[in-house]
């Protein structure tokens, strides 16, 4: 069987005539004529809507690589502190003496030898949290931490903590007899 338009298709099927099909013949022509004489395209509402459709699909797949794009960031970003740690960190001492300090307003615990201890206080030495655990790594490390990722230091000391001296009472002297 051979292809039939559909034009022929209905004039087949008694549908249509043949003075309606050489109408439209003509009518299809013309426009065709015209639009090759002016030069004007006619748009064509499918292949307008099959392009915003292509669109937007476009866009919703640029926001999703941009998302993606973002978390592989973040995950990057996380891994290089994990790193920085593991590659830093200044062993612990199990026998050593308890340093306390406060994570999420609950008091934690380590246990560090008292150098260890010492240069924590004088701010040489910083506590970061690791996954589940606590480590102890030396300040330019926590500083470059800190740059990727503030809320992983827990206790980083830039100050020297002087103990200051109470000047009110200098003139006063303690009595002998006081008795606490």
């Amino acid at each position: 069987m051979k292809n039939l338009s559909l034009q022929d298709q209905l004039l087949k099927a008694g549908l249509s005539n043949e003075t309606k099909a050489k109408k439209v013949r003509s009518e299809k022509r013309k426009q065709t004529k015209k639009q090759q004489k002016n030069k004007v395209e006619v748009v064509n509402e499918a292949k307008q809507q099959l392009q915003d459709t292509r669109d937007k699909q476009l866009e919703k797949d640029k926001l999703l690589n941009q998302k993606r794009n973002a978390e592989a960031d973040k995950k990057q970003i996380v891994n290089q502190i994990y790193q920085l740690i593991d590659l830093n960190k200044i062993a612990q001492d199990e026998d050593g003496s308890a340093y306390n300090f406060t994570d999420q307003n609950k008091v934690k615990i380590i246990y560090v030898s008292d150098e260890v201890r010492n240069h924590i206080i004088s701010g040489k030495l910083a506590i970061v949290k690791s996954k589940a655990s606590y480590e102890v790594v030396p300040v330019p490390v926590a500083e470059k931490i800190k740059q990727r990722d503030e809320k992983v230091i827990i206790v980083l000391f830039t100050e020297n903590i002087e103990i200051a001296e109470d000047n009110d009472y200098q003139g006063y002297e303690i009595p002998d007899d006081l008795m606490w």
